[in-house]
């Protein structure tokens, strides 16, 4: 089963695909093109998870909200395909991973190295280098949060037998 998983952003969202033991691909797109590629997408035999965004009683500016509607209008082109689109909160994602909803984005990047084993190249070799990738090759920036979503989902997944 391979996991389409978004990190959703204002203007730009990250994507990986996962298929449980190393990302396929991923990106870092503008939001419009995310909705393209999930318009144009056959999503058949997918699981998708959007992190999704949750209040903790601060308030919150513009960009909050704005990301609240991509969030939705991404749901919508998933269900146009009628694939479910689960929604994964990321402090769900620190527990999961850190076992810590204080855990920063360097202990979840952290976390999600020390689970792939250390097959590729170079000084971090589960991430690796373009002559010996490792399984999480091509995973930077905001795409880190995107696999962290993906690993999240995928290790809630009932296991099949």
């Amino acid at each position: 089963m391979q996991i389409l998983a978004i990190d959703p952003g204002t203007t730009q969202s990250a994507w990986c695909v996962f298929d449980g033991m190393k990302v396929l691909s991923c990106d870092i797109i503008a939001n419009d093109a995310m909705l393209s590629k999930l318009h144009g997408w056959d999503l058949t035999g997918f699981e998708v998870a959007i992190e999704m965004i949750a209040s903790y009683g601060m308030p919150v500016g513009k960009e909050v909200f704005e990301t609240c509607l991509w969030i939705g209008r991404f749901i919508e082109a998933c269900s146009v395909q009628e694939v479910n689109a689960e929604l994964v909160y990321r402090k769900d994602v620190k527990l999961h991973l850190c076992q810590s909803a204080r855990a920063k984005d360097p202990n979840v990047r952290q976390a999600l190295i020390d689970r792939f084993a250390p097959s590729g190249g170079g000084k971090t070799p589960q991430i690796g280098t373009s002559k010996q990738p490792g399984p999480l090759y091509g995973v930077s920036s905001h795409v880190w949060a995107a696999l962290a979503v993906a690993v999240t989902h995928s290790d809630r997944l009932p296991q099949a037998n």
